[in-house]
């Protein structure tokens, strides 16, 4: 059992659901088979799609999905980045394998909604961990001028011409392409830049999505839940108490910053209600985190 003391507003770019995942906390009790922690560790997690959420003050976890939070910054920005790191890992290193190079491409990805929570993140790890040329999607100065501090080395706007665009950066074309929201306005566009062979990840929920743009160039198609692990008890569960060791480390080496960006205090009915009013105007940037109870 652990006692949370850190939050963040859930993004609604997936369908969950009961409200709240992610949180920080200390370990209060174990049960008799568990392995990698003990109580007073302080932990962070995502938690799992079919138990209670985390609006809760205890949680009941399952080691495997359960990482050492970061010791370098406080439990509040933490608690911004589970979910987000988690699913932007995941979809690039398990779903597109952008370790795996795309014959005759061009070594980049391009992140569509680069200011939000999911796309924060994933600029980070592209740049912490590959040597990928990360284009980012962002429409206003604010958040241009965000995903450029988060280390993407070229921002477009998604309202506009992405062939264009891209050309001007003197890009052919994209290898990778991971889509945050919006996906089935990208589809036919992506078929268009992206490298054939090329790989396309999306993690919203389109009540419609042409694929027959991919076929000419046998561009696939990856979707990634991160609930996936934790809902069916995969043989790889583990993977995601690794996964956020992992960041934990890359967070205390001062390669990757927390992408909270703003607390709305303690979590109470209110408050929650204010936060998710934020998300849903489709203007927030980074993520949002209620702290306490």
């Amino acid at each position: 059992m652990i006692r949370s003391f850190g939050f963040y507003a859930n993004s609604l770019t997936q369908r969950v659901p009961p409200m709240g995942w992610d949180a920080v906390g200390i370990v209060e009790a174990v049960g008799e088979a568990v392995e990698t922690f003990s109580p007073r560790d302080t932990v962070w997690y995502a938690g799992a799609i079919n138990r209670p959420g985390t609006n809760a003050e205890f949680h009941l976890v399952d080691e495997r999905i359960v990482g050492a939070a970061p010791k370098s910054i406080p439990a509040k920005e933490a608690a911004a980045m589970p979910l987000t790191t988690l699913t932007a890992y995941e979809m690039l290193f398990d779903r597109l394998r952008v370790q795996d190079a795309v014959s005759g491409g061009t070594n980049s990805l391009l992140v569509f909604g680069g200011e939000g929570g999911v796309g924060s993140i994933t600029i980070q790890l592209a740049r912490a961990l590959t040597d990928l040329t990360v284009i980012a999607t962002a429409s206003r100065p604010e958040t241009q001028d965000w995903v450029r501090e988060l280390g993407a080395h070229h921002v477009i706007n998604h309202a506009e011409p992405l062939g264009t665009q891209l050309g001007a950066l003197g890009f052919e074309s994209v290898d990778f392409i991971f889509s945050t929201n919006q996906s089935q306005l990208h589809a036919s566009e992506a078929g268009e830049v992206m490298t054939p062979q090329g790989r396309f990840g999306l993690i919203d929920d389109p009540e419609t999505f042409d694929i027959a743009p991919f076929k000419p160039k046998s561009i696939s198609l990856h979707w990634e839940f991160m609930y996936t692990r934790s809902l069916f008890g995969t043989g790889d569960m583990n993977r995601q108490s690794e996964i956020l060791n992992q960041v934990a480390g890359l967070i205390d080496d001062g390669k990757i910053r927390s992408t909270a960006t703003d607390t709305l205090a303690t979590i109470n009915a209110a408050n929650l209600m204010k936060a998710h009013a934020i998300l849903e105007s489709g203007k927030a940037k980074g993520k949002l985190v209620l702290e306490g109870f």
